[in-house]
């Protein structure tokens, strides 16, 4: 990677983080020399169900999803994630428990990554990323619990317009079945919900 890309990389999260908190220079050298950079091609996993999830990870290119696989074999994903987004298996991560996901890249996928270990030196030695971190889990909790909501109390229109309203921009980029999966559909449940929204129905 050259020093451009790298460069590049690490601006991004560091606009990530300034949404949040303000750091020094000092603050920044020593936050971005905890950072790995990793590549991934198309359909390689980042987290493996079953395994430790020792990584969180912050995406500054491609498109990822996590999921699970029931006794039936059949894929349930839970959370989708693009550039300016963090996602790990965050139980595994914290807990040193395996993992009961999968996260695999849906895209070539760039992603700046810190161990478990890297984030409590932070916390030592940068406590501003403690807020930063609860804010960021705060928001996840909020995005969640709006899911569960919208789900037990909105119709399956109402569900799947809710989706392209907050997520218009993953509507280009990830394939409707697993669209589909995401709201708990079948493809064909989808398929005719979007032919019935297309024709005013």
């Amino acid at each position: 990677m050259a020093l451009e890309g790298l460069a590049y990389h690490h601006q991004c999260v560091l606009n990530n983080v300034a949404q949040h908190t303000k750091l020094t220079s000092e603050e920044i050298r020593f936050f971005l020399s905890l950072l790995k950079l990793k590549k991934l091609r198309r359909k390689q996993f980042l987290v493996v169900m079953g395994e430790v999830s020792r990584v969180e990870s912050f995406v500054t290119k491609g498109c990822l999803r996590a999921f699970t696989i029931d006794e039936k074999y059949e894929e349930h994903i839970l959370q989708f994630a693009i550039e300016d987004w963090w996602i790990s298996d965050f139980r595994s991560f914290l807990t040193g428990q395996p993992a009961n996901q999968y996260i695999e890249a849906l895209e070539e996928t760039t992603v700046l990554q810190f161990s478990y270990e890297d984030l409590q030196k932070l916390y030592e030695q940068v406590p501003k990323f403690e807020r930063f971190f609860r804010i960021k889990l705060q928001n996840a909790y909020m995005s969640f619990e709006h899911r569960v909501t919208t789900a037990i109390s909105k119709s399956a229109e109402e569900r799947y317009l809710d989706f392209t309203k907050r997520y218009a921009y993953l509507e280009q980029r990830v394939p409707l079945y697993m669209i589909a999966s995401y709201l708990g559909f079948t493809p064909e449940f989808l398929s005719k919900i979007r032919k019935d929204l297309s024709n005013g129905g």
